[in-house]
């Protein structure tokens, strides 16, 4: 979700200022530059046939204003209900440590409770009861002032420990009884996944020697997975977490490298402070351990035993999400964002088919295939190019001698064969019925500067607001996801109409909004939209009547947008996930009273909330919540 540390902006650490040109800039008499919105709206609908017309379906809830109270709205035929928090217990076998309200928890303690900052998620049923089920949640950052009792003063191994805890992925048994969601204590399924645990490396980097260390000279096993954002499920039964703003852990060298540069290293990292006691983020003691991070990770959530797999096939970037789709001959296909400011759009597809039998028959499906970029061409035509060693430029010459290298340097790879730099490409959603897939661009408002220029996929140069595109893969309907060429347009440029800036006004329909974020379909083919607006940008200019971050439904049809859901201040919403039934709804809310100094000053995101436990609960806690109609029926219908 592009996020710094205490304030969450527009992601611009190791924002790709390289000199290769896209397709628009190598071919510029030929480039329509769109330099109005309407132009581009009208051009990109007209060019295909399939603009948002038609009847669609009827989006059945009442929609919520905007909003900037320190609370969570749902529509009034709705109800909501928190079910896990930061610092609730997992549920494992191993122990139910209670959360303390003033941060005394110990690290021991916190590695058995729900991590900081709850993003993506996905919910596994059991035994074909769509009311029991497993949950896996991502955990994306700290903040160590509301980690600690005392924020970041005093700073020691210990708090380290604890800040390492508090990432990565939890994994928890749900049920709904009488009612009411709960955790389910005692679960064979249990887990916290954190920046210790022990991950297994595949794929073509594993082994190669910008992944081994000292303490795995090998560089087949590393430890941990960070600042996990968005993620996935497999045909397969499978969890993917993504890996996005790892870099800010590390403290590189006081002259960084290219490559590190590339993906954002800098001395002292982001303020988390781990090199000060863990040598593994000190980049000039351990320069390969950056390498071991920046992957999508599976994981078994019907297994608690099962080493996660960092799968280096799909690419190292900065991971917003992994999104799965099926090709026509069974093949898998995973769609990414690398979530920066002038960064790539990605797929992968796999060798072979999907085999029944869950992981035990497809655990090394995504060890082999072709990793692909988009270049989004002129007048809504666009093209996957192959990151494959030797081809497209990609050899030893431009600094690629091997598959490993391609991937492990793969911005340096989309660089060269000349993808289409985008406005922080972040989640990808793939239609259930017509396999269309959508993404959101989150926002950029350097399009204008650094010497780059707009373009047909990206055609605002002061684009705070955002925008989503949609494409089908393949030059005909067939819309096989194995396809090398696809059609796109722009589903909706997002904004408020009376805004002061034209470029600031969009053409959404019906409820305004701006930086959407999370993305995903129901079942029945709705479209539900997230938003993340800078917490020093909520309520104010060109967001001034757009309130707190908030959740809407959209029909791709008619493009119609009613906002159902708003958050506390400085949170973003964040995370989406559905019972098989479509009677429950999982969000997470992240970073409730997020602002820039809560890193070392425990007591300025309580200025801001006190979601959800209230004014006597003390600090504001990340929380996964349920909503559900009242009268028991669908949700968004």
């Amino acid at each position: 979700m592009g996020k710094g540390f205490g304030v969450n902006f527009e992601s611009d650490d190791g924002v790709n200022t390289g000199s290769n040109p896209s397709i628009h800039e190598v071919d510029a008499e030929r480039r329509h530059v769109l330099k109005c919105t309407a132009t581009a709206v009208a051009l990109l609908m007209g060019s295909h046939g399939w603009g948002t017309t038609g009847q669609g379906k009827p989006l059945g809830f009442t929609a919520v204003p905007p909003s900037m109270l320190d609370v969570l709205t749902v529509p009034p035929e709705y109800e909501a209900q928190v079910l896990y928090r930061w610092g609730d217990a997992t549920g494992m076998p191993t122990g139910a440590p209670q959360f303390n309200a003033d941060a005394s928890n110990s690290w021991q303690e916190q590695s058995l409770q729900a991590g900081m900052h709850h993003d993506g998620m996905e919910y596994f049923a059991l035994d074909k009861n769509p009311r029991h089920g497993v949950i896996a949640v991502n955990h994306e950052y700290t903040d160590d002032g509301l980690l600690h009792s005392d924020g970041m003063t005093n700073w020691t191994a210990d708090k380290v420990k604890k800040s390492q805890a508090a990432h990565g992925v939890s994994v928890i048994e749900v049920v709904q009884q009488q009612g009411q969601w709960r955790v389910v204590m005692n679960s064979k399924y249990a887990r916290r996944i954190t920046a210790i645990t022990p991950m297994r490396l595949s794929g073509p980097a594993a082994a190669h020697a910008l992944l081994k260390t000292g303490d795995d000279p090998a560089g087949l096993l590393a430890l941990g997975t960070i600042n996990n954002c968005a993620s996935g499920r497999t045909p397969w039964g499978t969890y993917l977490t993504c890996e996005e703003n790892w870099n800010g852990v590390f403290s590189a060298p006081a002259k960084p490298s290219e490559d590190q540069r590339r993906y954002g290293l800098r001395p002292g990292g982001f303020g988390y402070r781990w090199h000060e006691f863990d040598a593994r983020f000190d980049v000039q003691k351990t320069p390969n351990e950056p390498n071991r991070f920046g992957w999508v990770v599976e994981i078994d959530p019907m297994d608690a035993s099962q080493i996660p797999v960092k799968r280096t096939a799909l690419g190292r970037f900065k991971h917003e999400g992994a999104t799965t789709a099926l090709t026509q001959d069974g093949r898998a296909v995973v769609y990414m964002g690398d979530d920066e400011r002038f960064e790539y759009v990605y797929k992968f597809v796999s060798r072979d088919r999907v085999k029944p039998g869950g992981f035990k028959t497809n655990q090394n499906l995504l060890d082999h295939g072709i990793l692909y970029v988009a270049r989004f061409d002129t007048r809504g035509f666009g093209t996957w190019l192959p990151l494959v060693h030797g081809e497209n430029g990609l050899n030893a010459q431009a600094g690629f001698s091997s598959q490993a290298e391609v991937v492990t340097r793969c911005r340096q790879a989309a660089d060269v064969v000349g993808a289409t730099k985008m406005d922080r490409p972040e989640w990808i959603a793939v239609h259930p019925q017509t396999g269309e897939v959508y993404i959101t661009l989150t926002n950029n408002s350097q399009r204008g500067q650094l010497g780059k220029v707009v373009d047909d996929a990206n055609p605002r140069a002061d684009n705070v607001m955002g925008h989503i595109i949609r494409w089908r893969e393949g030059a005909t309907s067939s819309a096989d996801a194995a396809a090398l060429e696809f059609r796109w347009m722009h589903f909706v440029l997002a904004g408020d109409p009376n805004a002061e800036k034209v470029e600031h006004q969009g053409n959404i329909k019906g409820d305004i909004y701006g930086s959407p974020d999370g993305l995903q379909f129901d079942a029945g083919g709705m479209l539900w939209i997230q938003t993340d607006i800078s917490t020093s940008a909520q309520g104010k200019g060109a967001y001034k009547n757009i309130g707190n971050n908030m959740m809407l439904c959209a029909d791709p049809q008619t493009g119609l947008t009613k906002r159902f859901l708003t958050g506390p201040p400085g949170c973003e919403v964040t995370g989406v996930a559905f019972t098989p039934d479509r009677k429950n709804l999982f969000v997470n809310i992240q970073h409730p009273g997020e602002t820039a100094s809560e890193r070392s000053n425990p007591e300025q995101p309580k200025k801001f909330s006190h979601w959800p436990d209230g004014p006597n609960g003390g600090r504001p806690r990340s929380a996964t919540v349920v909503i559900r109609r009242k009268d028991g029926g669908v949700v968004g219908t």
